[in-house]
């Protein structure tokens, strides 16, 4: 769970596909794998590649692999449904795009899906009626802007993936998805293990003091879930040290330019506590594409 959001009106950002010209210099990037049309070829990383779900087989692997990841190992609570068909489902799946990483070592298709991650654009989100952010946050200073919004979440990765590669490919997905679908900001509920904020009070603060997004785009925690960010002094905190505990999609984000949203929320559920990652995407169309490799690494390291 990017350039600096400035709190400028957004408009369609110019580094996005925008002229022919552009497209040209986007096509000569060797990190792309990109058709004219708008379509999502897979980009292939050894054994791995990633690209968007395309049968009802492999979204159903990507929510298996999130059951495993959530449910089995990491603590959350199923309910009946979840707990009875091994599956972790609600009702953006059926709208939305999943990434997924796949091991083509174990398949081409639904068995070799090894990570994924859910992408709900604007107009998919219309179909349901609201975005899932929308449970935690008040995002109506997003919703009232004319851009293209793409919400992302339910990332995973099966443990014995949760290295580099996969995460190289995950973020050269995400930006491939952005630039084809001219996205304008990307957000979503970045997830920290576990529901205690105390003892998550220095990522928390650093992430309020440092990252908080401008007036324009700060979207804030519901009344009745928020929770104060800052809870410690920020001036004491080690803040490579703080970086450095985040997860690494929060991390990423954060080193590319991108913000957060005023107040967590505890998700009592999926044993986690949610902050809200606002990124201008253009930054991942722009200065992720031209300074990928140097960027990629600073942000994974």
């Amino acid at each position: 769970m990017t350039t600096k959001l400035d709190g400028t009106p957004i408009s369609a950002p110019h580094t996005l596909v925008s002229s022919e010209e552009t497209l040209r210099q986007m096509e000569t990037l060797s990190s792309l794998s990109l058709n004219r049309e708008g379509g999502f070829q897979e980009l292939r990383g050894g054994t791995l590649g990633v690209r968007i779900a395309e049968t009802d087989e492999e979204r159903d692997a990507a929510q298996a692999l999130r059951y495993r990841v959530f449910f089995e190992e990491l603590g959350a609570h199923p309910d009946e449904r979840a707990f009875r068909t091994k599956r972790d489902v609600d009702e953006f799946d059926e709208a939305a795009d999943h990434l997924l990483v796949i091991d083509h070592d174990k398949g081409p298709g639904a068995a070799g899906v090894v990570g994924t991650y859910r992408l709900l654009r604007s107009d998919a989100a219309e179909k349901v009626g609201r975005f899932y952010t929308s449970s935690e946050y008040d995002i109506s200073t997003l919703t009232e802007f004319p851009g293209r919004l793409l919400e992302v979440g339910r990332s995973c990765v099966a443990k014995e993936y949760r290295g580099r590669s996969a995460m190289q490919l995950l973020w050269r997905g995400i930006a491939s998805y952005i630039f084809l679908h001219r996205i304008d900001v990307l957000f979503g509920c970045g997830s920290l293990p576990g529901t205690n904020p105390d003892a998550l009070a220095d990522q928390l603060t650093y992430m309020h003091h440092n990252h908080l997004a401008p007036p324009a785009l700060r979207i804030r925690a519901l009344p009745d879930r928020y929770v104060e960010m800052q809870r410690t002094d920020p001036h004491v905190l080690d803040y490579r040290a703080c970086l450095n505990k985040l997860p690494p999609l929060i991390k990423g984000y954060l080193r590319l330019g991108g913000y957060v949203g005023d107040g967590a929320v505890v998700d009592e559920q999926f044993n986690t506590t949610d902050v809200a990652v606002l990124v201008k995407s253009e930054l991942l169309a722009d200065k992720y594409y031209r300074h990928y490799e140097r960027r990629l690494r600073d942000a994974l390291d």
